[in-house]
């Protein structure tokens, strides 16, 4: 039988996009986009993944946005493992916008689907029907954790399918059947003659191979290998890369005074004090708009500082902010409350928890408590617009390129066809960049100013002020053992604002008000240990506070609050954290080796010496599923009089399938330790009067080279479909540190930022 959460969650797939990895439709109707790519001259655009010049570039097109991750490089190295080209003669350029280049492994991931449950007749068939709908939508995203998962199968065909023709033409050349001649190193053979793949791209386009055959992953030449980055040269030497570095004949700038609390609009301002000043070209009152730009003031001029400058001379009076009483304490009191009187929605219900709790030998209770983190990417939010009759252009970074466009075409009342984007590399996402208020406003900005290119940067204070936070959440947990000491109940109940419901509405998704949002609850019910009655459900809470998606979203803090939950049952059961964990994934083999291998790796088991400072240190553990990956971390850490918390080593083992680029999956693994180690040990977002308090980095403190453990990545050796990693090992960070810490002080965290208390 159909449950409604089934069917919800079939009508989610109308959020979604093309699939890539279901043969649903021919190859050719995956492989041929409708809009052509912004190519070099010359160039002959094979399929819609590749192109090649006569000199034998390779041009990859790809839909997938560089934030940083590498996926330019990894989408790179599966086309052209299966082209057969040197990987040196491969570039990398955008893709326009396309029905074909739709994101469907992000969105199959939002179906709250046990893993357990992803082979399963419900699960295929909950995946064929999202992607299915999904491709008629093709929605252009770049998150999740999904990028090299989405196009795994697709840009090996692509590369494949041309290299089939690239032969089928070298072959009518030579005068011989295409089975007797092969492709290597981006030529054509057979016999003693060869031909470049350059010099027939005009016969190969016209070729359509009838079938195509992937290459044996054992014969892999570029996958698997740690190839230079593609991109690694340019940002090195400065290149203008990024939204934030363009330069336009006739450009001007603007800078934007935004409310100083939640609610806030102008009420009045001098906008002839502004005018006055040198270089300020205009003065712009901005409505603000439901992508969750908020109403103010932007002053545009010759420079940004001029037009950053000139705002304290709008002396600008604001409207009392309808949330004036709201404040930290007061959400995280809301969201307590919410966590131990509501019981939610449950996500997944195993057996019947409360009723095996009532005659368990021992049960433990805990609440947990997690704040807004902001994303703090290293470039700030900008766009440049400029509008120009019926058409505009947007130059911008974004996670989302189809909704960026599609919101500068509602600001401008313009067709979204109408409206020319230029994508350029992100200075970092982390799920900021999937909003689109930021290219609403400079659209606003521009709108005023036709024919001008008009480029809006945030300021950082603006940038931490109007951020789209991680929600803060609170969680109700209990936890049952029998007289071996193996779990046999557990209940998890957690508060927090949707992220998923908040941002459809602000960009444009259209599903904004039923099926559940995973995002809340993922990282508790979908863990794989083996517990017989469990029930894992979450309570959406309304509050004023705008929320986003933030780096492994609920994972963020559901894995602090599970997994330091999993070590107190351990301490409970006066079992070794490690084996207690071990114990009860007898059915999961994978996470037990992943588990096994961080272990080992760290020396767990074996006396850890005092430091050079001659402080005691201690290890702790911690073991997470997500986006289809296994991390597995060992943190080791000591105390400081002066420092506090000093955390020296993370040793981390990864199973996230086949490694397609080992070196970029050991930088996102180090990465995300990093930002990890920035939320546990100092991220939160204050609030107070109704008003954003944190506003830079010395209220927003990141983690200090000082403060930068060593991390230790070992990748488990696997032929598995690759599965995400640009999420998954920042996790399991926070749990992995507090349970070190109450090793080594008895103290249990149960609240981030982690603070121990004095001794």
């Amino acid at each position: 039988m159909m449950r409604r959460r089934t069917f919800l969650l079939l009508g989610l797939g109308a959020t979604g996009a093309l699939v890539v990895g279901w043969s649903l439709v021919p190859p050719r109707q995956r492989l041929r986009a409708k809009h052509a790519a912004d190519l070099p001259d010359g160039t002959v655009q094979l399929n819609g993944w590749l192109a090649i010049a006569p000199d034998g570039t390779v041009t990859v097109i790809s839909p997938k946005a560089e934030m940083g991750q590498g996926i330019h490089t990894a989408l790179a190295m599966l086309v052209a493992e299966e082209l057969e080209v040197p990987f040196a003669s491969v570039q990398v350029v955008h893709a326009p916008i396309d029905t074909i280049y739709g994101n469907i492994a992000a969105l199959a991931d939002g179906l709250p689907l046990h893993p357990d449950q992803a082979t399963s007749a419900l699960g295929r068939t909950l995946h064929w029907f999202t992607a299915k709908t999904a491709r008629e939508i093709g929605v252009l995203m770049t998150g999740g954790s999904s990028s090299v998962r989405d196009v795994w199968a697709i840009a090996r065909e692509a590369g494949a399918t041309a290299r089939m023709a690239l032969i089928a033409a070298a072959a009518a050349r030579f005068g011989v059947p295409p089975d007797q001649c092969r492709a290597e190193r981006g030529r054509v053979i057979f016999g003693d003659r060869s031909i470049g793949y350059g010099e027939i791209i005009e016969e190969a386009a016209a070729q359509q191979p009838a079938k195509v055959a992937l290459k044996d992953p054992a014969g892999f030449t570029i996958i698997g290998r740690d190839v230079p980055r593609l991109d690694s040269r340019a940002k090195s030497v400065g290149a203008p890369l990024f939204g934030i570095d363009l330069a336009l004949p006739g450009m001007l700038q603007a800078a934007v005074a935004m409310p100083p609390a939640l609610g806030s609009r102008p009420v009045k301002f001098e906008k002839n004090a502004a005018l006055a000043l040198p270089g300020v070209k205009a003065v712009v009152p901005l409505e603000g708009s439901t992508h969750g730009d908020p109403p103010g003031v932007a002053v545009v001029a010759a420079t940004w500082w001029q037009a950053k400058q000139a705002l304290a001379a709008l002396k600008i009076e604001w409207s009392p902010s309808p949330h004036a009483a709201l404040d930290s304490a007061a959400i995280q009191r809301t969201l307590r409350e919410v966590a131990e009187t509501n019981d939610g929605l449950p996500f997944r219900k195993v057996g019947n928890p409360v009723e095996v709790l009532q005659t368990a030998a021992k049960v433990i209770e805990a609440r947990y408590e997690a704040p807004y983190l902001a994303h703090a990417t290293m470039e700030p939010m900008n766009a440049t617009v400029r509008t120009e009759g019926d058409s505009a252009e947007l130059w911008c970074g974004s996670q989302v390129p189809r909704f960026a466009r599609d919101a500068v075409a509602r600001v401008l009342d313009l067709d979204p066809h109408q409206v020319t984007l230029h994508q350029s590399l992100l200075g970092g996402g982390f799920g900021r960049r999937l909003e689109v208020d930021y290219v609403a406003q400079a659209a606003a900005v521009a709108k005023a100013l036709p024919g001008t290119p008009v480029q809006v940067i945030w300021s950082r204070e603006d940038d931490l002020r109007f951020d789209m936070y991680r929600p803060a959440a609170a969680s109700r947990l209990e936890g049952g053992l029998d007289a071996k000491g193996r779990i046999v109940a557990l209940t998890a109940h957690s508060a927090s604002q949707s992220a998923f419901r908040a941002l459809s509405k602000r960009v444009g998704i259209g599903i904004t008000s039923f099926g559940p949002d995973r995002t809340t609850a993922e990282g508790i019910w979908d863990q794989p240990y083996e517990i017989p009655a469990l029930r894992s459900a979450h309570a959406d809470v309304e509050l004023p506070v705008p929320v986003g998606s933030w780096r492994s979203v609920g994972h963020s803090h559901q894995a602090f609050f599970f997994e330091s939950f999993i070590d107190e049952l351990a301490h409970a059961a006066q079992q070794d954290p490690l084996a207690f964990r071990l114990s009860h994934l007898r059915e999961h083999p994978r996470a037990a080796r992943v588990l096994s291998l961080a272990a080992e790796r760290a020396g767990w088991g074996t006396a850890l010496a005092a430091g050079p400072d001659g402080r005691p240190r201690a290890r702790g553990v911690a073991l997470h599923w997500s986006f289809g990956s296994l991390v597995a971390q060992v943190a080791e850490v000591s105390l400081d009089a002066r420092q506090g918390i000093r955390v020296h080593r993370v040793t981390c083992a990864v199973d996230c399938g086949l490694a397609v680029h080992p070196r970029g999956i050991r930088q996102q693994v180090e990465g995300a330790v990093l930002d990890g180690l920035s939320a546990a040990l100092h991220g939160e977002i204050r609030i107070a009067d109704g008003r954003v308090t944190t506003s830079d980095f010395d209220t927003y403190p990141l983690l200090r080279i000082t403060e930068a453990p060593v991390v230790d990545v070992h990748i488990v050796p696997s032929t598995e479909v690759p599965t995400g990693m640009g999420e998954t090992a920042l996790p399991p960070v926070a749990p992995a540190v507090a349970n070190a810490l109450f090793v080594l002080t008895g103290q249990r965290l149960r609240a981030l930022p982690l603070r121990v208390a004095a001794r």
